[in-house]
Formats: C-alpha cells, sequence, structure tokens
C-alpha cells in the first residue's frame, strides 16, 4: 500500500517491474520466514536473558525505564544499530557466516521486498545480538516497540526501488544510497555500509562508501540457489561438502603414503 506506489512515482529503476525476478520467492518469506525467526530469536534470548541476570546489575532497569521516553528510543537506536553492524560486519568477515548472509545479497533486483529474503540463522544471530542489550539493561517496551516500527519501516525504504535523497541527513541517517552501496556487485563497495539506521557508525568503523552515483548491478558471484526452501539448506549443504572434501583430503593422503603410521 504505501511502497509499490511510491516505486511507481519516484522509481530509482523506471523499468523494473514489480514482479521483477523471483519476486514470488520473496513473498514466500514475507509471509512465512518469521515463523522458524520468532521461534528461534525466542528461545535464544530467553536463554540469554536468564544467564544475563548474573551479570546486569539488580536496580539498572529501574533507572533506564526512568529516563524520557523519547531519550530511551535514541538510546535503543543507538545500542541496537551498533550491535547490527557487528553482527553484520561478522556475516561478511567470517566465511561460514557468509554462507548465510550470501542468501540476503543474492537479489539482483532492489526493492521493498527484497528487505524479507534472509535466511533465518542470519536474521536470528543479528536481531540477538542487537536486541539481547536492549532486554538486559531493561529499556521501557514503549521504546523498544517504537525502535521496532521504525527500523522495520526503515529497512523496507532502504531496499526500495525509489531514488528518495536525505540531503545532508544521508550522513547521519540510512536511505536508499546508503543500503543499495552495500549490495552493489561492484568490487570498491564490498564489506561496506553495515549499519542499519546509522550511517555514522560506518564513518567511525572507517566503512562508509557511499559516491554520488548509484550502483549498476547487484547481487552475489555464490551459486546461491532460487527458491527459499533450497536457500535454506544451502548454507549447510555447502558446510557439509566442504568437510566431506576434507575428509576425503585426508583419506587420500593417507592412501598415498600406506607406511607414514609406521
Amino acid at each position: 500500500m504505501i511502497f509499490i506506489p511510491l516505486e511507481r512515482v519516484v522509481p530509482l529503476y523506471a523499468g523494473q517491474k514489480v514482479m521483477r525476478k523471483r519476486w514470488l520467492n520473496d513473498v514466500f518469506y514475507l509471509f512465512f520466514n518469521s515463523i522458524p525467526i520468532w521461534i528461534g530469536f525466542v528461545l535464544l534470548v530467553g536463554s540469554l536473558l536468564v544467564a544475563s541476570r548474573f551479570v546486569v546489575p539488580e536496580g539498572l532497569g529501574n533507572i533506564v525505564r526512568a529516563q524520557p521516553i523519547w531519550l530511551q528510543t535514541i538510546e535503543v537506536v543507538l545500542v541496537a544499530d551498533t550491535g547490527v553492524y557487528l553482527a553484520h560486519r561478522a556475516f561478511h568477515a567470517i566465511p561460514f557466516l557468509w554462507k548465510f548472509h550470501a542468501i540476503h545479497h543474492s537479489i539482483e533486483e532492489m526493492d521493498w521486498l527484497a528487505a524479507h529474503r534472509v535466511h533465518p540463522v542470519d536474521q536470528i544471530v543479528t536481531m540477538t545480538v542487537s536486541l539481547l542489550p536492549i532486554y538486559a539493561l531493561g529499556f521501557s517496551s514503549t521504546a523498544i516497540a517504537i525502535h521496532t516500527l521504525i527500523y522495520h519501516g526503515q529497512a523496507l525504504l532502504i531496499h526500495s526501488n525509489t531514488r528518495i535523497e536525505f540531503g545532508p541527513f544521508k550522513w547521519v541517517l540510512a536511505s536508499p544510497a546508503f543500503h543499495h552501496w552495500h549490495h552493489a556487485n561492484e568490487r570498491q563497495a564490498y564489506d561496506k555500509n553495515f549499519a542499519a539506521q546509522l550511517p555514522f557508525i560506518d564513518a567511525l568503523a572507517g566503512t562508509l562508501y557511499m559516491p554520488e552515483r548509484m550502483p549498476k548491478a547487484y547481487g552475489v558471484d555464490d551459486p546461491v540457489p532460487p527458491l527459499y526452501h533450497q536457500q535454506l539448506v544451502y548454507p549447510f549443504k555447502r558446510a557439509g561438502s566442504a568437510a566431506g572434501n576434507q575428509l576425503r583430503g585426508y583419506a587420500a593422503v593417507g592412501t598415498e603414503n600406506p607406511e607414514s603410521e609406521a
């Protein structure tokens, strides 16, 4: 109701269709991917929150909740997006984690719906790293709810096929230009723009990249399969294949030199 008309009125790529490539696959993500994500998130965060009681001072939550809601909301955004940055950067830097994150980067035509193509493991880990400190510190449910609304709205916007510009605020708030460069399949843009909401985190960390032009190509060179069920098992199949190849390599070495054990 919002983003499809918006992408028709101010499109970044006017020739891109609403039902673009892999559109139905991402619709499936939209309606069904939240089920495994929330089950995994609740189980993981619930267990970690129990453990956090031994670390977080008793009464800290009362002090945090005594602050005005507007200040709590700003603090939640700062803390949560710092967590997103750290988790997101890890998913790019660690080869095993990249296998999960490559599914999100396999998007070749950016639009609002593309925001939903995320492997459950990717989303569960990122949500846990970003939101666990928020729950552990005892922020109010109102501040968390406001952040959640802002976060999800901004996630749709920064993936959308729109040419909306933020002017000087582009260095403060994540825009389509900022995040489109994160998805660009251009060497100079690799491993840039990890924050979800606050580009100045990338500026401070030295990972900001936002030239005046927009990307020419999106996606990855990884052989990511096209369908939801295939994408769910894709990281595990690759890990299994790598382990199998390694074991076969060890076996081959052993057979080439049978006297080595003696």
